[in-house]
């Protein structure tokens, strides 16, 4: 008995041994999670990165009576580096401010033509509908995993501002009036945008240049980002840490590059955070904020009506209420930075 009782203690400390390492291995190489997410999503949303665009390059006029000029290539350095401009009318020469857009999709999939595979909400029609508000809206793809990682949409992100700063009369876009947004994935590279442009120390610590200045960005709209990592669930770290190194194991250094959060100081740019599924880490936002006395609104339906709601849940504003709510409480905010 003795003999077989120690048997199977061998068999079964062999086996967690196997376990723990094959967890172990999963978690240093966490593109092999990420690649099979990207394989089964890859019939619905763009999982590619290409030099060329997803789509056929088009100018006209939307059902919806908006304008769009799609496709236009910012930059020649990056796959994915393509853009669309919506002007709220066929009107294009009117002066209206700009809003920058970037999505989601945990940056291995979704595209400014899809939206976020991870929210299940409309974004596209969420910014017709900011469109509809008097504004123009810039929509910015990036690269994606594996081929790229952090700080890459970042860098694709100013080379998109200085590409419409460079052609700014061509578009009829004004660059002294302009609103950042993005979601999720999107709101990530947003925070840490507004990180880059405000904090010198933040811009050299990404070898980033910023090609806007604070005086020309009104505002930010950062909706859902998860940004502290320590209180991250296992499967955002191992999207984010995915993106950051192929490995959830982020040293001390690489978190502070990450988490711009830690960087934020009184110049940060005024601010909207939205809050569902990530809800602690736009508090721990708001929290920073409000110690800086930085001017922004924490929008959070679980703090203020007890209301769990979905991920990037403001993209539902057309048929939710809690959604409308938070979208006029947004636009509201970000025009009164404008001075409308």
């Amino acid at each position: 008995m003795k003999k077989v009782l120690k048997i199977i203690g061998i068999i079964f400390l062999v086996l967690i041994i196997i376990a723990v390492g094959g967890y172990f291995f999963l978690m240093t190489h966490t593109q092999i999670i990420v690649g099979f997410i990207q394989k089964a999503s890859s019939e619905t949303v763009n999982t590619k990165n290409s030099y060329e665009p997803l789509r056929s390059p088009y100018e006209g006029l939307k059902s919806n009576g908006q304008y769009v000029i799609a496709e236009i290539n910012y930059s020649k350095d990056y796959p994915n580096s393509y853009l669309d401009i919506t002007y709220t009318n066929d009107k294009l020469e009117e002066d209206r401010p700009t809003l920058f857009y970037f999505h989601g999709g945990g940056f291995f999939g979704g595209s400014k033509n899809d939206g976020d595979p991870l929210a299940e909400s409309d974004a596209t029609a969420l910014l017709d509908d900011i469109c509809a508000e008097g504004f123009n809206i810039v929509n910015v793809d990036y690269a994606l995993v594996p081929d790229y990682h952090f700080p890459t949409p970042l860098i694709q992100a100013n080379l998109a501002f200085k590409y419409i700063m460079d052609h700014k009369e061509e578009y009829h876009l004004n660059m002294d009036n302009v609103i950042i947004m993005g979601s999720s994935a999107g709101a990530i590279i947003t925070s840490q945008i507004g990180s880059v442009i405000t904090n010198d120390e933040y811009a050299k610590l990404l070898n980033i240049k910023p090609s806007l200045n604070k005086e020309q960005v009104k505002a930010l709209i950062i909706d859902d980002a998860p940004l502290v990592y320590d209180k991250f669930s296992l499967a955002t770290k191992v999207l984010v840490g995915n993106y950051v190194k192929g490995s959830i194991y982020l040293n001390k250094e690489e978190i502070k590059k990450y988490n711009n959060i830690l960087s934020i100081d009184s110049n940060y740019i005024p601010s909207v955070l939205l809050g569902s599924e990530y809800y602690v880490d736009m508090r721990e936002m708001d929290s920073k904020l409000k110690e800086k006395n930085v001017d922004h609104i924490l929008i959070d339906p679980l703090a203020e009506r007890g209301k769990e709601m979905q991920h990037c849940f403001v993209a539902n504003e057309r048929v939710d209420e809690i959604s409308k709510d938070a979208y006029d409480r947004m636009i509201k905010f970000v025009k009164e930075k404008l001075g409308a």
